[in-house]
């Protein structure tokens, strides 16, 4: 039930649905001054959350920084990577599909391949409301035993978990079950990180975080970036208004 509330609010929190419920509304009201007045703020509302200045600023303020290797301990016993809909098998053309977030298995092996963390724990089911049997931990770590030939039982798996309560859940059972007080690096994208950690934190597993895929980069004044509409500031901010709404309903349900 709270996988399927959780899909529910991700459409609901979509500013551009915003903007199409407004036009429609619009459309709808004989009012000619209610009227423009609703065309006015659906213009107001497409063009504050199209703009990518604005939405990098406050990726600015959410997202944890990553941090310099020469910060963190020579070893780690596991690195623990989120799942995020990083990988798929397309079934019709016999191959895996890489596709968002992809940053953290990526950085993962390169820990991996450096010796910084011994084995990698990858937590994720299939976090997809029709395709439940596409197991994304699955698919990852048979694509980097087979291409990349790390071994077998250097990869661990959760494959149950559909969101970020489950994934801290379910790792801390894995965890507990094949280490003895381990050093954990949890390993997510920046924007996901502060809830991440706060999962992992109520389920008893202290971790180093190791964020990747950040959003942000050095201020950008060019034209272009702070006054042109982008649709992927739209996108944005549905992943920022998720991150918000979900902390705060798990700690109304005591996840984090």
């Amino acid at each position: 039930m709270f996988f399927l509330i959780s899909k529910i609010l991700d459409f609901l929190l979509n500013p551009l649905m915003w903007f199409i419920v407004l036009i429609v509304w619009a459309i709808l009201i004989k009012n000619a001054k209610k009227k423009k007045k609703i065309l006015l703020i659906s213009v107001f509302v497409i063009y504050f959350f199209s703009n990518s200045f604005i939405i990098s600023e406050f990726y600015r303020l959410w997202e944890v920084q990553p941090v310099y290797l020469n910060n963190l301990d020579e070893h780690y016993d596991v690195g623990v990577v989120l799942g995020g809909g990083m990988i798929t098998f397309d079934s019709l053309h016999d191959r895996y599909t890489f596709r968002t977030n992809t940053d953290r298995i990526l950085q993962a092996v390169y820990l991996y391949d450096i010796k910084r963390i011994k084995k990698i724990l990858i937590s994720g089911g299939s976090g997809n409301l029709i395709f439940r049997d596409m197991l994304e931990s699955v698919c990852l770590k048979n694509f980097l035993v087979s291409t990349l030939h790390i071994p077998d039982e250097d990869i661990l798996v959760d494959s149950v978990s559909d969101n970020t309560y489950q994934n801290a859940r379910e790792s801390a059972k894995i965890l507990k079950d094949n280490f003895k007080n381990p050093k954990v690096l949890l390993i997510t994208s920046a924007f996901h990180m502060r809830r991440a950690k706060m999962c992992f934190n109520k389920q008893g597993i202290p971790t180093t975080v190791y964020a990747t895929d950040i959003t942000t980069g050095p201020h950008r004044f060019q034209f272009d970036f702070m006054f042109l509409p982008s649709m992927q500031s739209l996108l944005l901010w549905n992943k920022l208004f998720h991150e918000l709404i979900g902390i705060a309903i798990y700690k109304i349900m005591g996840y984090a």
